[in-house]
């Protein structure tokens, strides 16, 4: 009974301690989520510390350690996914409990190898960074959606995504085109084209048009917009009744972004009215769109809205049924802004802050494969 009670107390300290460090170092509580997987680099340093207490263990009651282990972390890790969030947690379980197996028995075996105590800690060493690094490769492919090959997405804005870096044209030449993170995530999701006119270039057949912000379009460009809609096409139009997008000139300089959308008469005509954001909600929040995280800042709330649309977090978001196309509304330019979302490294796409870029690669290339595993977001977490 002896045995058994201090295998118990040693499996639940190792899979507890491995939720400790998954919760702070991995990033769960900085992102607002409860993802399994997060805790997948982290894992050698628990599983080498409980092999270090059973070295004078004998074989069937280190194994039962060990199954005891990865019982206790599969048990909590379903049990904090289901509390607290709204996707299943199965497939990353699939992948946890697994890793957390196979670290638990190649440690062991480490600690049972009687080559000197020299080179074992130093293959330990070895084991914790080679695995926190490749853990972190592996994690960003499984949580980075495939490239789409459809149709090219036709992109009309005013936000300053593109020769934006200098102050004047010489400077601007010598910075290049000087794209934004935004504008370069979309781009590697799939086609993009970058118009400055819809009527020069309208939307390709099959595409998806995303007005971003833009500037005043002209009357025809307005009913080129809603003919677009009304045949078929599919929209999403960033409309942000007062953004807080950064000014990088004097207040009145015509390359900053609007301050406010203008696009007032196309909204009118459709039946949609957008209102500045609701008092209390003047800084950054959180909101879920099918299951998909977004982050906006001064969101302006759809106030009216025909049958045929169906709002979303507060009315922030709305997807609409326009004759015979469908158009995505968001009443927040900022949703680009990309420290709001974007992932810290920025090739960690499984560290990522926010879904925004996956969210509107799925609306801008419909057919685009998901990846492989999604964040699990802690409802209500801002």
């Amino acid at each position: 009974m002896k045995s058994l009670a201090a295998s118990t107390l040693r499996a639940a300290a190792a899979a507890l301690l491995l939720l400790v460090l998954a919760w702070g170092v991995g990033g769960q509580a900085r992102l607002g989520r409860i993802d399994p997987v997060l805790a997948f680099p982290l894992m050698p340093l628990p599983a080498l510390l409980l092999a270090w207490l059973q070295l004078r263990e004998a074989r069937r009651d280190r194994w039962r350690t060990i199954g005891l282990a990865a019982a206790f972390l599969l048990v909590a890790q379903a049990g904090l996914a289901l509390a607290l969030s709204a996707r299943p947690p199965w497939l990353q379980l699939g992948m946890s409990l697994p890793g957390w197996t196979l670290i638990l028995f190649a440690a062991d075996a480490l600690f049972r190898w009687r080559r000197g105590r020299a080179i074992t800690w130093l293959l330990a060493a070895a084991i914790v960074a080679g695995w926190f690094v490749g853990g972190h490769r592996l994690l960003a492919s499984l949580y980075r959606p495939a490239v789409a090959h459809g149709p090219s997405a036709t992109m009309l804005t005013g936000l300053p995504l593109r020769w934006s870096g200098g102050t004047d044209l010489s400077a601007m030449l010598a910075q290049g085109a000087n794209e934004d993170a935004a504008l370069l995530r979309l781009s590697a999701a799939g086609p993009l084209r970058l118009v400055d006119s819809l009527i020069d270039d309208p939307p390709v057949p099959g595409g998806t048009l995303l007005l971003a912000h833009p500037r005043a379009l002209a009357p025809r460009e307005l009913v080129a917009v809603d003919a677009f809609v009304r045949g078929g096409g599919r929209a999403v139009i960033l409309a942000d009744a007062l953004t807080a997008w950064p000014m990088r000139h004097p207040l009145g300089d015509p390359r900053n972004p609007p301050v406010t959308s203008l696009l007032t008469p196309l909204l009118d005509h459709w039946g949609v009215t957008l209102g500045t954001a609701p008092a209390g909600n003047r800084g950054a929040m959180s909101a879920d769109v099918d299951g998909a995280r977004l982050r906006l800042v001064t969101a302006g709330r759809f106030e009216t809205l025909p049958p045929t649309c169906r709002p979303y977090a507060d009315r922030h978001v709305a997807h609409c049924r326009i004759g015979q196309g469908e158009v995505w509304l968001v009443g927040d330019a900022d949703l680009l802004f990309a420290p709001l979302w974007q992932p810290d490294p920025e090739w960690a796409d499984h560290l990522r802050k926010a879904d925004t870029a996956e969210w509107l690669g799925a609306r801008l290339w419909p057919d685009a494969a998901d990846a492989a595993l999604q964040p699990l977001w802690i409802r209500g977490a801002r």
